[in-house]
Parts: structure tokens; sequence; C-alpha cells
């Protein structure tokens, strides 16, 4: 027993070197070849490609699919913000659906092409394709890198073989497992999570729709490149730190 307050608690916790109720949540890479498939999608971010830079008439795209973006409609009327409180989200709510948000984002141009599709797959993703492949400037492109992980709808040499079949100057780079960290992609749905989606508040998916439209339109108005700063050399000081914790991984250098 201690006639300790609260907040003298709490200040002795912070000042502890051990802090065990805080906890960071990662992941091992599990591919051997993790470099070998990673590093030459940090070099196209660096307008390179097996070590020439990259022709002013290239692009590099990132592509993925946000699922079960649902419409969720609370029972009672939300409260409008007010002086010192933020806005009230009632727990109880009515499913409307859910849909995916497919999107492409150009990574040296900044800007962001998405669609809506009631599934994902490997005709939704080519409808994103062909969306992008059929505009300027990459309808008339020298090559357009297409950066993806190992989703179900452009995995493996099949999806290669199929996708650049069908767009000979597209090219498809993809992220070895547990890589989707590497994904510019990933920054725009965070983007959109918290400014588009959040609260989750919509009475219908078409307002779900309506909503992600005018933020594609808006965002390609104000969006510039990402400042990317890891790079290859990034990864094999990262790869070499974790071989050193885990050795049986004999990941590959």
């Amino acid at each position: 027993m201690t006639d300790a307050s609260a907040a003298t608690i709490a200040r002795w916790l912070a000042q502890d070197a051990l802090k065990p109720w805080q906890h960071r949540s990662w992941v091992f890479p599990r591919d051997p070849r993790f470099l070998e498939r990673a590093g030459p999608v940090l070099d196209l971010y660096q307008r390179r490609w097996k070590g020439r830079l990259l022709h002013p008439g290239e692009y590099v795209i990132c592509a993925d699919e946000k699922t079960q973006i649902q419409a969720r409609q609370p029972r009672y009327q939300t409260a409008a913000p007010s002086p010192g409180h933020g806005q009230r989200i009632e727990h109880d709510y009515d499913r409307g659906g859910a849909l995916s948000y497919l999107a492409a984002w150009d990574v040296h141009r900044g800007r962001l092409h998405g669609r809506c599709e009631q599934q994902t797959g490997i005709v939704p993703f080519g409808r994103l394709i062909e969306q992008v492949m059929s505009t300027e400037p990459y309808a008339n492109a020298k090559r357009v890198f297409w950066i993806v992980d190992n989703g179900s709808s452009h995995r493996g040499q099949t999806a290669v073989k199929r996708f650049e079949a069908q767009w000979p100057t597209l090219r498809l780079v993809q992220l070895p497992f547990y890589a989707s960290w590497l994904n510019q992609i990933e920054i725009v749905f965070s983007v959109i999570q918290r400014k588009v989606l959040t609260p989750n508040d919509f009475t219908s998916l078409q307002q779900v729709v309506d909503r992600l439209d005018a933020f594609e339109h808006h965002y390609n108005q104000i969006a510039e490149p990402f400042d990317w700063a890891f790079t290859r050399s990034d990864l094999e000081r990262l790869i070499a730190r974790v071989a050193a914790h885990e050795p049986r991984l004999r990941l590959a250098a």
C-alpha cells in the first residue's frame, strides 16, 4: 500500500528504464530472397532500373486494393462537434454493405487513380490497369512499372504474363511476402482511412463511393510525391541486423 497519488505513480512508471506494458508489433522477413526482390522496388523509387536511370517516358506506379470498406449507419443521429467537444458517433449501427477501393499511385508525379469495385480479383484489378494504361501519359509511355504485393489478384508469374501480354509496355514488379510496408500505395490508404473513412458514418455504399471520388479529385489537386528516403542500402543494413538476431533465417544479401 502507498499514499502516493495516481499522478505520482504514473510519473514513477514513466521514469522506469523498462516499460513492459508498452509493445511494438513487427515481423521478420520470411523470404530468403527478400533483398533480391525488394531491392529493385527501392531502386525504382530513385528512378533507377537495373543500374540505369529511368527514361523521362518511363513511369512508376504503386497499386493495391483496400478491401471491406463498410457503410455503417449509426442507429441514432451523429452529434455535431461543439466548442470543447468532438462529434459523437453512436456505437450501434446498421450495416449497409461493403466494397473495395482499388488504387494506383504515380510515385514520381504524385497522382492517384482509383476505382470502387464490389469485390477484388483478377478481373477488377485488370480494370484498374486498363483505366490507368489507357490514359496519358501512360498510353504512350516507353514503360510503366507497376509495383504490387503478393495479393491473389496479381501474384506469381501467371499474373506477370497475363498483364504484360495485354499491355506490352507494362512491367509488373512484385514485392516479396511481408513487404507491403515498401509499397507507397499503403501511405495513400493510410491517408484515406484517416481523412475519408474515419469515423465510419455513411448512409449507403453510394455515399462511400461519392466520398472517395471527391477525395481523389481534391487530392490530385494538392498531392505531391512522397519524400521517400528508405533506399536499397538501408534495406541491406536492416537485413544484416535481422540476420544477426535470427541467423536461422539465412536471408540472402
